[in-house]
């Protein structure tokens, strides 16, 4: 049985959701920042007839999250969120293919990443100056996604200053920059910061500004700060070169996240 989720089911809910944290820390941090009654954001719970619950369906304005076990009402899911005609899918690999095969028609652009993580026990960083590296308030969003359209490999996301607005004020997200000669020529930002966990998003720097460690320094503030809460950090990854970095930073593979845009 599906049913929309409430604040009665969320001490259920997060046990389910700890059986992966990491895998699940965009589910379980817009639980935590935004709860279960507002207009941008829904939870639905698959619950067996004993009660037990077998899968999770978020939904984050047009972005659907799924999690569930083995037995899990593929098709409930399916039908919740193919009635979204914007519907944006992504999640973890093997529960993402199960999607595919039962969802007809073109679900968009696919890419496959690698999901890795780095608790601060991983962490190796290096630099022992990071005085260049800025924390960015709300004045800097602007500056923030002027330099994100320089990158080829960002898609556009039409709602992206509103979430990073929204981010910053519940504090469910942060970025670090660096500045030269008056621009922004690296960020890194984090989404999904929660009481146990953050991912990493964004990390980029300018074309003409490449090859300096800009990102790395932005990369080992960010994390350095993060850690230091006792969270873990996460991250995704698809270009063997960066995840080369990423390693060298502590983090480790944990399995595979699929997206569609």
């Amino acid at each position: 049985m599906i049913k929309k989720l409430t604040t009665l089911d969320h001490e259920q809910v997060m046990k389910f959701l700890m059986d992966e944290p990491s895998l699940n820390l965009f589910i379980i941090g817009d639980i935590e920042a935004f709860g279960y009654d507002c207009d941008f954001q829904d939870i639905w719970g698959d619950f067996a007839e004993t009660g037990e619950l077998r899968g999770v369906l978020l939904r984050y304005y047009h972005s659907y999250i799924p999690y569930g076990k083995d037995n899990f009402d593929l098709n409930g899911f399916v039908d919740i969120l193919t009635r979204d005609p914007e519907f944006k899918l992504s999640g973890i690999e093997r529960i993402i293919d199960r999607f595919e095969e039962a969802i007809e028609g073109d679900l968009g652009r696919k890419q496959v990443t690698y999901f890795c993580e780095c608790r601060k026990a991983q962490f190796k960083g290096e630099s022992a100056n990071l005085s260049s590296v800025k924390k960015a308030n709300l004045e800097d969003i602007d500056r923030i996604l002027e330099l994100r359209t320089k990158i080829q490999e960002f898609v556009p996301n039409p709602h992206a200053k509103e979430m990073m607005i929204k981010g910053m004020e519940i504090g469910k997200a942060r970025t670090y920059y660096i500045d030269a000669e008056g621009e922004m020529v690296a960020s890194a930002s984090t989404t999904a910061e929660n009481s146990i966990s953050a991912m990493i998003v964004g990390v980029c720097t300018a074309p003409e500004h490449r090859k300096q460690g800009y990102a790395s320094l932005v990369m080992e503030k960010l994390m350095a700060d993060i850690l230091e809460e006792g969270k873990t950090l996460c991250l995704f990854y698809d270009n063997p070169e960066a995840g080369r970095i990423y390693k060298r930073l502590g983090f480790e593979d944990i399995g595979k996240w699929t997206m569609y845009r």
